[in-house]
């Protein structure tokens, strides 16, 4: 069904150039030169047959559709670089901002501004008109999305990752997690290293690099507050534990020098006593000595031992 434009859209344009202080001027038009002016007053404008644009947030979406399509049927007829080209080039943009506004609401989540996203996404939609070709039947606003969208998405993932990664693990996150949730979803669970592998055609390390490569991606600061409802500290707070046993390697440091200083025979009764784990039953029939004779040794052994630490505290 072919698309109409509402009456006042249907009227054509005065003779006239817009002005400066036009409200329907495109604001990055081109100013017009003399030679321009002079042919425009002897009614000469070649955009003098377009409908009069109203204020461009006044334009209903449909009404906006089928006035794409008029200025890109004339966009194919002028000369790229004259003031009419750039005219209708800017008009196009400023009639289809929409679409960018749209797209960007899919990244408000995000943490940059809203304004950088949709400045970002009108790039993509000047590119999208430049490469629109009317003659293929497509619709604009479909043809135009994905260049929008995958401008913003290069945009994101251009300047959002915490550390500056190559652009192959950049892309590599992407894939792996489009695959893991692929598989996710066919397994009813994480899938393994293995998995995600055979599924990229990727050897294991190249996941495994993906895998931490990811963790580039954000950050939060030392000092961040947890939510309301928490009640831990900050992060700082929350980060590192005491290790207790920082204290069990500063004696084994201490008693290296006071066991190499042993005799023999102590040495020994050291390691099958605590090394092997053997009874002092089990030691004295590996020594041809009693039991008792064992627990002496050994007692005045650890004795020794606790005196020196002592010592050196």
């Amino acid at each position: 069904m072919e698309e109409t434009m509402s009456p006042r859209l249907d009227e054509t344009r005065t003779p006239n150039a817009p002005s400066a202080t036009s409200p329907h001027r495109p604001i990055d038009s081109d100013p017009v030169v003399p030679e321009q002016a002079e042919a425009y007053e002897d009614g000469a404008d070649p955009t003098s047959d377009l409908p009069e644009i109203p204020p461009y947030d006044e334009v209903d979406p449909l009404d906006a559709r089928a006035l794409s399509k008029t200025l890109f049927a004339r966009l194919d007829a002028l000369e790229e670089g004259t003031y009419e080209h750039a005219y209708v080039r800017n008009t196009l943009v400023e009639l289809n901002l929409a679409l960018v506004k749209f797209a960007a609401s899919r990244f408000r989540s995000r943490s940059e501004p809203m304004e950088d996203i949709v400045q970002v996404g009108t790039i993509g939609l000047i590119k999208a008109i430049d490469r629109f070709e009317l003659s293929r039947g497509v619709e604009f606003p479909t043809f135009a999305m994905p260049t929008i969208v995958g401008e913003i998405k290069r945009f994101f993932r251009d300047t959002s990752w915490s550390v500056r990664v190559p652009r192959r693990l950049q892309e590599l996150r992407l894939d792996l997690a489009r695959a893991g949730d692929e598989l996710a979803q066919q397994l009813d669970r994480s899938p393994t290293v293995a998995e995600l592998a055979e599924r990229l055609g990727l050897t294991r390390d190249e996941v495994v690099e993906g895998m931490a490569a990811s963790n580039a991606y954000t950050a939060s600061s030392l000092d961040a507050q947890p939510d309301e409802d928490d009640s831990e500290g900050a992060l700082a707070d929350r980060l590192g534990y005491e290790d207790h046993g920082l204290e069990g390697i500063e004696y084994i440091e201490s008693l290296k020098p006071l066991i190499a200083a042993l005799p023999a025979r102590d040495r020994t009764i050291l390691s099958l006593r605590f090394t092997a784990g053997l009874t002092q039953s089990e030691i004295g029939e590996e020594l041809n000595i009693s039991q008792m004779h064992v627990s002496r040794l050994l007692s005045r052994t650890l004795g020794k031992l606790r005196k020196g630490l002592t010592l050196e505290e």
